[in-house]
């Protein structure tokens, strides 16, 4: 394979795991950890300990208990909140986990603003739906959107491994999907001021 194809798919790999992360900090670690335990996953120098059995315990403890926090009213909220920065961690953690014909003076740089970017990215777009959801149904669409989190980030880590470049694809039109909302959010915003700076 040409080393700018296997680049790509390095790449594209680690940024669909990073933004899997934005839905659930543990379940893309875990998923990436038993691919790499069953041989369909190769994993950077320095970070085969993904694939040992005590991470791999300890991942799906995790995974299973931010899960079932997420269905708790009130403890979603404050999830989203502290974990905000564990996300960007987990983000870069993830992709240059996965980066394996990246070379380390590059990889590390594209895996904290590429991966700790997109998982950040991908957190913020979920946290401002839940509180959208919060708001508009007082919670009670909440258990809804943690089921959909936790399906988005299993389908996405499955889709990263198994076709990089199509979830690399679905990635660019999150963002751009996040990017509009935001926009919105944004002008919405700027109009309320400036209609309440007018009223007074």
């Amino acid at each position: 394979m040409d080393l700018s194809i296997a680049s790509l798919l390095s790449v594209a790999l680690g940024v669909g795991l990073a933004a899997a992360t934005g839905f659930r900090i543990f379940v893309p670690l875990l998923i990436a950890g038993l691919a790499a335990r069953f041989g369909d996953l190769p994993l950077t120098d320095g970070f085969a300990w993904l694939a040992s059995t005590p991470a791999l315990l300890t991942l799906a403890t995790a995974a299973v208990i931010e899960t079932l926090a997420y269905y708790i009213p009130g403890v979603d909220h404050l999830l989203d909140v502290i974990a905000s920065p564990a996300t960007l961690a987990a983000g870069a953690v993830a992709s240059a986990a996965v980066m394996t014909d990246i070379p380390q003076s590059v990889m590390w740089p594209v895996a904290i603003i590429a991966g700790g970017g997109v998982a950040g990215l991908t957190k913020g777009t979920t946290a401002l739906l839940r509180a959208k959801s919060g708001v508009m149904t007082g919670g009670l669409a909440n258990p809804v959107v943690s089921t959909v989190e936790t399906a988005s980030a299993t389908g996405l880590s499955i889709l990263a491994i198994l076709v990089p470049l199509l979830c690399l694809v679905a990635v660019v039109v999150l963002i751009a999907w996040a990017a509009r909302k935001a926009g919105r959010v944004l002008f919405r915003w700027r109009r309320d001021r400036r209609e309440t700076a007018a009223q007074r």
